[in-house]
């Protein structure tokens, strides 16, 4: 692990880690770090140091190299080293003498041995004479390496060691094996608190990935092949980095060189019976310590207890074995020759009490293909897919077409197309890559190779920008074959729409596509390209856009598709979220999910949950909101997928329910993955979210520009529709807070008649909240009051709570412009009892009725205070910046504006406040008015 990320930043997801940590040594002053190679132990325990070093407390840092274990006394040696000249002072000369010589500066007289009481009450006085002048904190890492006398020296004199002496150490277990002795304690097991250093979650893992300029889209599939394991993470990302070309599929990670070489460092230690235990484990489908017994381990629970200690696996208490990271037992397989594999696999095929299982491992010991076993196995996969284990079918199915004999072509390609379509259901791209590139390098007939092709494209997820070729060929293959060129059509309607963010070209190839489809009597493609040209309908503010979807809707009814993707029912409650009829949309979500997750795909379900998030998180349910996001994610990254919807969903809940940091940083991860991807539909809503947020905590200028890049992207210019992504009204009232009303107004007075044509009402009540903040700052401010009131009315009525919230604090924003203090209050109380009901904690913040800070208000809270009333948001903002001392250039820069614009915003401030320099401006920010804000 590096010792420390770019830029002097903190260890990545262990501020509670180091937080707890903080307490332990302030209070027992003894902490053990502990955990599996490559976790992070020291990169925690340098980020401490630097906080106990901002304490005031001095920091020596011990660290014994591999060979120091080895060597009488190195590490003590080492530690007198390090120390000031002052510590050793004060040592009387026998004391001296001793020290002299452990550190060879001097040698014992002849005869004479080194006294071993003197050496340790010198190094407790060094230790006590550090800790006198200031509190110190020794940091001793890697201690397993400290060698057996300065193991015992150490413990002698932190046994007198003062309070002021604090120790943090460093350990890495490791399996025991017969030629290693266990690491020496410093102290007594009671007098140290142990902290464990666990593996990063997936989010920590992309900001991880972020830092060290490695691509984050592939975070959710980095953390499973690591298991959260840093070092394990940045070797894989760094060897995604080292390919030739893209990487798109989860299991399919180039994962040699760097990556192999630190899953091989971290294996080295165990010894050779527990790597045959873990090796067995590793070719196991459901690996428990009595599986393993039984197949030939008789010692499999001490093994599996020693590969625990070195953090190479978990064990339940069940007797469950789990590698606590993907790289492991994959390494582990391939630098394994065949022979030992294929018997790993007999022993296990012997032992097996699942039919399914028997049938896997018989085949994988085969040592050449065979018809029988190749039926049996293609009958596991059937049974496989009937108990609902994809991904177990999908391999299957593509062992079967691996196990037919060469003599029978035919029937090898036909499962080889199988086992593709398979794979294309579990979301396996790297079975399905492997199916379909041994298919398309034989001779097989254009149908197989269009249905092989389409089966890795249904594997592509979001990242479809490098996939041109093989639309090319499908294309080509599906000339003469109509419903083959129909599902070819489809799979291009969606990439014209997600990475060249052209509707008008993906609707004409749904439309295409449902024609073809209904010419071959094929209603499930019909179907679902009927669903995708009322998709892009809607976009395009077609008014044919419901008529289209109820064509599909009659298709599903009379021929149930066999999954539900791209499904008109799916796309039915889009629309009713788009419209916010949300009893409606969460209703038939509720109804939906069951089906979703028995027959569906795993797109599928995420598609769902991420509409239950934006359903529960608009309607106020944000609790709701936030378990869906948790679960929506954990799917992405179960299956691999690009993690930028996800990280969307998670945006959108925690902006309503839990912490809009939290939401920013989520947004911004979406930005990332989705840029990475080429997704630009994922991509304009991510930012969407970004700059509400920095919008809803005062970052106007921020917001501004977040907006405004949302308002030129060019799938964002495409849609005509405003309630598919509601980015208006936020750009709106940014402009207003940006001192830019104008802009604001004609942004309104464009896209509200867009709105009204096509009846978006609740479209209209956004619009109408930011109408009525530009009424108060054009001098209206008792008709924005008004129009305030019932807007919010109207949003209460709509079962919108947040937005009805939102609207109240604007109207207390707007009475506090009237002066009307107590109004403001009973609007500000109103709206706090609006987010507690619905569980937004981050919007109560916008009801605290306190000073705003030193950089500028919020977009939310109003200008008060004296003639400081008067001024608006930017005006006020401006006025803060100037008064503190900027000069013109520098609080143009801060806001994002012209130094002209400033110069007439401060003629402005100048006669609403009747001054006439920056020190009367400086005067009445500070006087009592502007105080009591």
């Amino acid at each position: 692990m590096d010792p420390a990320p770019p830029g002097g930043l903190g260890p990545v997801g262990r501020a509670e880690l180091l937080g707890r940590l903080d307490r332990v040594l302030l209070g027992r002053g003894r902490a053990l770090l502990t955990g599996p190679p490559g976790i992070g132990k020291t990169e925690v325990a340098h980020a401490a140091a630097a906080r106990a070093e901002a304490r005031g407390e001095a920091v020596v840092w011990l660290a014994p190299q591999p060979a120091d274990r080895h060597l009488t006394g190195a590490a003590a040696a080492a530690l007198i080293a390090s120390v000031p000249g002052h510590a050793l002072d004060g040592l009387p000369g026998p004391q001296r003498q001793a020290v002299a010589v452990l550190c060879r500066e001097a040698t014992a007289p002849e005869g004479a041995p080194l006294d071993p009481m003197a050496l340790r009450l010198a190094l407790a006085g060094v230790l006590r004479a550090l800790a006198e002048r200031a509190p110190v904190l020794l940091v001793v890492d890697d201690t397993q390496r400290v060698d057996a006398e300065s193991a015992d020296l150490l413990r002698f004199a932190l046994h007198l060691a003062p309070d002021t002496l604090r120790v943090l150490a460093v350990e890495t277990p490791a399996p025991q094996r017969e030629d290693t002795t266990a690491p020496l304690p410093l102290w007594v097991a009671a007098e140290a608190d142990v902290l464990l250093v666990g593996p990063l979650q997936a989010d920590e893992l992309a900001e991880l990935l972020v830092r060290h300029g490695l691509p984050a889209r592939l975070a959710g599939r980095i953390h499973r092949t690591s298991g959260g394991n840093p070092r394990l993470a940045l070797a894989v990302g760094r060897s995604l980095a080292d390919a030739p070309g893209p990487v798109h599929h989860a299991e399919a990670l180039p994962l040699s060189g760097r990556a192999r070489d630190a899953a091989r460092r971290m294996l080295a230690p165990a010894s050779p019976e527990v790597r045959a235990t873990l090796l067995l484990a590793a070719l196991a489908l459901r690996p428990t310590a009595a599986l393993l017994r039984r197949a030939g381990r008789p010692a499999a629970e001490a093994e599996l207890a020693a590969a625990e200690r070195a953090g190479l696996v978990a064990l339940a208490e069940d007797g469950t074995v789990a590698f606590t990271a993907g790289l492991l037992p994959s390494t582990l397989v391939r630098d394994t020759c065949w022979t030992e594999r294929s018997a790993g696999h007999a022993a296990l095929a012997r032992i097996a009490d699942d039919p399914v299982e028997e049938v896997r491992h018989r085949a994988l010991a085969a040592d050449a293909p065979d018809e029988e076993l190749a039926a049996e196995v293609a009958g596991a996969a059937d049974r496989a897919r009937g108990r609902g284990q994809g991904a177990l079918a999908a391999e299957l199915a593509l062992l079967a077409a691996e196990s037919t004999p060469a003599a029978l072509p035919g029937r090898r390609i036909g499962r080889l197309v199988e086992a593709a379509e398979e794979a294309a259901r579990a979301a396996r791209a790297d079975l399905a890559l492997r199916a379909a590139a041994e298919l398309l390098a034989r001779d097989a007939a254009p149908a197989d190779r269009v249905r092989a092709r389409l089966a890795v494209l249904d594997t592509a997820g979001q990242g479809l920008t490098d996939l041109d070729e093989m639309y090319v060929h499908a294309m080509e293959d599906s000339e003469d074959e109509p419903g083959l060129r129909a599902a070819v059509l489809l799979r291009l309607a969606v990439k014209y729409v997600l990475a060249d963010a052209d509707p008008v070209r993906s609707r004409s190839a749904a439309v295409e596509s449902a024609v073809l489809a209904a010419s071959v009597g094929d209603r499930h493609t019909a179907a679902q390209a009927l669903t995708h040209q009322a998709r892009m309908d809607r976009i395009l503010g077609s008014p044919g856009a419901e008529d289209t979807l109820a064509q599909a809707r009659a298709l599903e009814m009379t021929d149930r598709p066999l999954g539900v993707r791209n499904a008109a029912q799916l796309l039915t409650i889009r629309h009713a979220l788009f419209d916010d009829r949300l009893g409606a949309a969460r209703d038939q979500s509720y109804a939906l999910l069951p089906l979703v997750e028995r027959r569906g795909s795993t797109e599928d379900a995420i598609d769902l949950l991420r509409t239950l998030v934006e359903v529960e998180a608009r309607g106020g349910q944000c609790a709701a909101a936030l378990a869906h996001a948790g679960r929506c994610l954990a799917l992405t990254l179960e299956a691999g997928l690009s993690p930028g919807p996800a990280w969307y969903a998670l945006a959108v809940a925690e902006t309503a329910g839990g912490s809009f940091a939290r939401a920013a940083g989520y947004a911004r991860r979406s930005v990332r993955a989705s840029e990475e991807e080429g997704d630009q539909v994922f991509l304009s809503r991510a930012l969407y979210a970004l700059g509400r947020v920095q919008l809803l905590t005062g970052e106007v200028a921020a917001a501004l520009e977040t907006l405004r890049r949302v308002r030129d992207d060019t799938w964002v210019r495409s849609t005509v529709d405003p309630a598919m992504l509601r980015w208006q009204e936020e750009l709106a009232e940014a402009l207003l807070a940006a001192d830019a009303p104008d802009e604001a107004r004609a942004l309104l007075a464009d896209v509200g008649p867009v709105a009204e044509r096509l009846g978006r009402a609740t479209v209209l009540l956004g619009y109408d909240r930011v109408y009525a903040l530009c009424l108060a700052a054009g001098g209206r401010p008792d008709e924005a009051a008004e129009l305030l009131v019932e807007t919010a009315e109207r949003f209460a009525g709509h079962g919108l709570a947040l937005e009805q919230g939102r609207c109240l604090v604007a109207l207390a924003r707007v009475e506090r412009r009237r002066r009307r203090r107590s109004a403001a209050a009973s609007a500000l109380q109103a709206a706090a009892a609006v987010f507690e009901r619905a569980g937004a904690a981050p919007w109560l913040g916008l009801t605290a009725d306190r000073p705003a800070p030193a950089d500028g208000p919020t977009a939310l809270e109003p200008a008060c205070g004296g003639a400081l009333a008067a001024l608006t948001d930017a005006e006020l903002r401006l006025a803060r910046l100037v008064g503190a001392g900027a000069s013109n250039q520098e609080a143009a820069a801060r806001l994002y504006v012209s130094v002209k614009t400033v110069e007439a915003r401060l003629t402005r401030i100048y006669q609403k406040l009747d001054v006439r320099s920056r020190a009367q401006l400086a005067s009445a920010l500070n006087g009592p008015a502007a105080r009591a804000r």
